[in-house]
């Protein structure tokens, strides 16, 4: 399961959206999604955008990444084939439902898979630490790391076919960076240990619950941090609401610190988490020694988004390209949906079965779109700033 969520106490010693598509669920069994290759090839074959073989030539501007954009999809599939295997970052099968995808592609198209389960933080490091020498091919990064992607010159692009059915807040310039799905917070409880589940910030509050959201580094609890805001009539340029909430909630001795992995919610060491809904289906169905709860909270939920991101030293580019296309099709779109999350393509019909079996439209009346992803970045890196100083202390004391 994915470590967008670290210790807490470590951290004191390292110091459209209108429910954006359709809809979220459990698994792909749509009868009439056709096959993803054949439906884009489709495509870009009617959209003119066939291009050359052997198109294969540096990007001037981007020296070491390959030109992913000027190859026709057939291409892609070819070349991917040939590398046979993609290795990601932070997008293990527990998370968002990748393990459905990554066994899909590799009956599609015979490419095999590994990842290594880190931080959207940690993602960008080791891109940047390996530089040319880089094992990773693709990683999946909250939303507020796009830019730094694209900054620090980390990342190659490829737009893939369904490029037009993305929203443009959705997607950054070339393809560096795209947004799949966007998930909403959640409060995930065991009603074996709490008697009453939270249903608002507002519960929390005036509660005695402890409270579980991650490491600070990471999207979730950043976006937990945020979300918050909104609660006790803030935004994303006035996060004090927000700190005056966890400040109270430190001194109370009500924030646990321990990481919000499957693992804790097992145990019962993790009673109340905020985590996003596209984890929270998948933990609720997957832990059954106790009876768990999930709630998106009527009174401060946001919904923002993970974006895919292609290694500039991808050791297999071809195959992270294809791994991108495949995550936007169709199939991977309701691959996304089964686990709870929001699909981003505005085209996309999530199958009844599917948005059934995990919230309903009516649970997001009331989540707040981050669609202004430069604002939202800049809260969010706030928050850890405000955080490490504010809060921290108080738990270490």
């Amino acid at each position: 399961m994915k470590k967008r969520n670290r210790i807490l106490t470590t951290m004191a010693l390292t110091a459209g959206i209108s429910v954006l598509a359709l809809g979220c669920g459990q698994k792909n069994n749509s009868s009439n999604v056709g096959n993803a290759a054949d439906k884009t090839d489709v495509q870009i074959a009617e959209n003119g955008n066939e291009t050359s073989e052997n198109k294969e030539a540096e990007s001037g501007d981007t020296e070491g990444a390959v030109a992913l954009n000027d190859l026709s999809l057939d291409e892609i599939i070819e070349k991917a084939k040939e590398e046979g295997q993609v290795e990601s970052v932070g997008m293990p099968d527990s998370w968002a439902n990748w393990g459905e995808t990554w066994t899909e592609i590799e009956a599609e198209y015979g490419i095999t898979h590994a990842d290594s389960d880190m931080s959207s933080a940690e993602e960008l490091q080791m891109f940047a630490t390996e530089g040319e020498n880089g094992t990773k091919d693709i990683g999946d990064v909250g939303q507020a790391f796009g830019a730094q992607a694209i900054e620090e010159d980390l990342v190659q692009g490829y737009k893939t076919s369904y490029w037009d059915s993305v929203p443009d807040w959705a997607k950054g310039e070339d393809g560096k960076w795209m947004i799949a799905y966007t998930g909403a917070t959640t409060f995930l409880t065991n009603t074996d240990i709490v008697e009453n589940a939270p249903t608002s910030w507002a519960d929390i509050k005036e509660g005695d619950y402890s409270v579980a959201i991650g490491d600070i580094n990471g999207g979730n609890a950043q976006a937990a941090v945020v979300a918050s805001a909104y609660a006790f009539g803030g935004d994303l340029n006035n996060l004090d609401p927000a700190f005056e909430f966890w400040t109270e909630m430190a001194e109370s001795g009500r924030i646990n610190t321990l990481d919000i992995l499957q693992q804790n919610f097992e145990t019962g060491e993790v009673p109340v988490g905020v985590i996003w809904s596209f984890t929270a289906i998948p933990y609720k169905e997957a832990i059954t020694q106790y009876q768990m709860q999930a709630n998106i909270p009527s009174d401060g939920s946001i919904m923002s988004g993970y974006a895919s991101v292609i290694n500039k030293y991808a050791p297999h580019p071809y195959a992270a390209a294809l791994s991108r296309e495949y995550i936007f099709s169709d199939e991977g779109q309701a691959n996304l949906a089964s686990a709870g999350a929001i699909p981003t393509r505005t085209d996309v019909e999530i199958p009844a079965e599917i948005q059934e079996a995990t919230f309903s439209s009516d649970a997001y009346a009331n989540a707040i779109p981050m669609e202004d992803t430069e604002s939202y970045t800049k809260a969010c890196e706030e928050v850890v700033s405000r955080w490490q100083e504010e809060i921290i202390p108080l738990l270490v004391q």
